[in-house]
């Protein structure tokens, strides 16, 4: 699996591009980092470009549950950009575990993705 972060905006905004499928030691990587972002931030925005991206490996499929839940009103918008119809079913299934405001976009939008995440446009 491939997880690659990139922090915008002066940290504000966390990009997470995610390609293969997803592991429990991706999330070592992946979240002390959001966790420092919302440290310094209080809430922060996440885009998260799925290219190739194959899932969640059982083991993963938890640790993001426990994410969700300690980090429920951390995130202020999440913007997904997808390539698969059931990753857009995800951004719509996710809702319920987060205030964050989430939008789905198809890779062909990733600048509108990314003007929306970085509050350019509402």
């Amino acid at each position: 699996m491939a997880v690659d972060l990139y922090e915008k905006v002066g940290g504000k905004v966390l990009e997470v591009h995610l390609q293969g499928k997803l592991t429990k030691g991706d999330y070592g990587k992946f979240v002390p980092k959001v966790e420092e972002l919302i440290g310094q931030h209080g809430k922060i925005r996440m885009l998260v470009v799925m290219k190739d991206f194959h899932g969640w490996s059982a083991a993963a499929l938890w640790e993001d549950i426990k994410f969700d839940a300690r980090h429920f009103a951390d995130i202020e918008r999440l913007a997904i950009i997808g390539e698969k119809t059931w990753q857009k079913g995800m951004a719509i299934f996710c809702k319920p575990f987060t205030t964050a405001e989430v939008r789905y976009y198809e890779p062909h939008e990733e600048d509108r993705a990314r003007a929306w995440i970085e509050g350019q446009v509402d």
